[in-house]
């Protein structure tokens, strides 16, 4: 074998491992979220899978030393490769009946493991085809090893910085099997043979053909108006009722948690219960022609952000949104108009609050859900952060799904916010006031730089004949933390995966017989 062929046929085989593994995440977040489980799985399951490739690539090439067998090798790689995205179809939904944690190692065993020993295959095949006749074996094996690591930075950069936004996870997934399959009759002793080389060329043609749309295009679900994955997540638009009516209503759903109900002709409405609450608040502290200045970290579909700028005109809205995808989403199809006053940053919000020099009335975060939490933004250190952005009468609310009869999440956050912002100061909202009856359900936690007088609140909504809005007291909130398993997050210490896991579990039905 050519020298400069089995550098290629290197740079190539580890370039498109490397993309698979990147994509993985994103393939396997519609169905179980993107988690520290998650990662931790796909990088367990590809490491393995070369692992025990590259013993088993060892001995296929003592046994068969020939370029037929890279060739097949790259066919059969790509093949797999080709079947990763209908068979993630068919296991990744299955309810299997185990833990959170062993779900995810099933799944992901299931589906990468074989392509990634099949690759794992290749480079001992290479090197010993590389070394026949060669005298100078470190050398040769040293710069295959650093063309194999090269194609590996480069497909981690290709893959997380262009090639999902441009084409998609799946649309990779198809590109990388056919590279692999083409270099393999590329470089196959059938080369010659013409015959051989149609029946290569037809049989991933005729299998990709057979199933195209069913592994390939996105779902045509019933009111589907919109199919996009961006870097962060995959994101639809969809029709939707609204709640006591008939009136059509958008939702914003980003991998498979629907984020926003919105209504685009009436920018007042409020479908979720927790805005209804973050409403409430926002009429017990402030008139209507107030000027005030608010933060909401983490966008969705600009629900409330557009509440506020219609029901309050004198307010200053920003938004911190990670994904600049979404934002363009909700200009193009949730109806906020492109002379809004609300502000819009694209990027992290720990990041953006770390540079920030404005002060705020109200700060909400809102970036937290039963799938994914960005641990960075629970913990003292960005609590600390947030006070020191928030005016002194100002107040932080945030939205946290948790179990409140066995939920370990939230009361770590309010334990957490207590150590910054005084444990008497914060206080939670329930969406239910039967509290004895509410396992996982959505909670605001209510917290600020001056004590705030919840029973001042309380009296609002009674005068108000308010519903949706039910205070949890402060000794049944003490009563939940103590009982509860609780930690301190900090920046070095937010297990925040571990904490939320029976949510999802219980959720999604994945608990099995426990």
């Amino acid at each position: 074998m050519n020298i400069y062929s089995a550098y290629i046929i290197t740079f190539i085989a580890s370039f498109c491992i490397l993309v698979i593994e990147i994509v993985a995440g994103r393939i396997l977040a519609p169905f179980v979220g993107v988690s520290l489980y998650t990662w931790t799985s796909i990088i367990g399951v590809v490491l393995a899978g070369i692992s025990i490739g590259a013993y088993l690539g060892g001995r296929l090439a003592d046994r068969f030393p020939d370029v037929k067998t890279l060739a097949w090798l790259l066919v059969v790689s790509g093949m797999a490769v080709l079947l990763i995205a209908p068979v993630t179809n068919l296991i990744a939904s299955y309810k299997f009946h185990t833990s959170l944690m062993m779900r995810i190692l099933l799944v992901t065993s299931l589906i990468f493991f074989i392509p990634s020993c099949i690759l794992g295959m290749i480079s001992p095949v290479i090197i010993k085809l590389a070394l026949r006749k060669m005298e100078r074996v470190g050398h040769i094996v040293g710069k295959i090893y650093a063309i194999s690591t090269l194609g590996s930075i480069i497909g981690t950069f290709a893959a997380g910085f262009f090639l999902i936004s441009w084409i998609g996870t799946r649309q990779i997934m198809l590109l990388m099997g056919l590279i692999l399959m083409l270099t393999g009759v590329a470089y196959g002793a059938f080369v010659c043979k013409r015959k051989a080389v149609l029946g290569v060329i037809a049989l991933p043609a005729l299998l990709v053909g057979g199933y195209y749309d069913y592994a390939y295009k996105p779902s045509l679900e019933k009111g589907l108006l919109l199919y996009k994955e961006s870097n962060y997540y995959t994101i639809k638009v969809k029709e939707a009722t609204r709640k006591g009516g008939q009136r059509i209503l958008k939702s914003l759903v980003l991998d498979h948690l629907t984020h926003s109900y919105v209504d685009t002709a009436d920018p007042l409405h409020l479908e979720y219960e927790y805005e209804l609450i973050y409403a409430d608040i926002l009429k017990w502290r402030l008139a209507k022609d107030a000027r005030f200045r608010t933060l909401s970290i983490g966008g969705g579909g600009y629900a409330f952000p557009r509440y506020m700028e219609a029901y309050y005109p004198q307010s200053y809205n920003e938004v911190v949104e990670i994904d600049p995808e979404i934002t363009k989403i909700v200009y193009d199809q949730l109806a906020l108009p492109r002379a809004t006053k609300i502000r819009t940053f694209n990027e992290d919000g720990r990041w953006f609050v770390m540079n920030c020099r404005d002060k705020y009335d109200l700060v909400f975060i809102d970036a937290y859900n039963d799938l994914s939490i960005p641990y960075h933004l629970t913990t003292k250190e960005f609590a600390e952060q947030i006070k020191s952005i928030t005016k002194p009468n100002g107040i932080v609310l945030t939205n946290v799904i948790d179990n409140f009869q066995k939920g370990s999440f939230l009361p770590s956050y309010i334990r957490t916010l207590r150590e910054v912002f005084g444990k008497g100061n914060v206080h939670l909202i329930s969406i239910s006031p039967d509290l004895e009856k509410t396992g996982i359900s959505t909670f605001i936690v209510l917290t600020g730089n001056n004590i705030i007088d919840i029973d001042s609140f309380a009296a609002f909504l009674k005068s108000e004949g308010r519903t949706t809005s039910s205070i949890v007291p402060d000794s049944r909130t003490n009563d939940y933390v103590d009982r509860n398993y609780s930690v301190l997050l900090t920046d070095d210490y937010a297990p925040v995966d571990n904490l939320i896991a029976p949510i999802f579990e219980t959720r999604f039905g994945y608990n099995g017989a426990r």
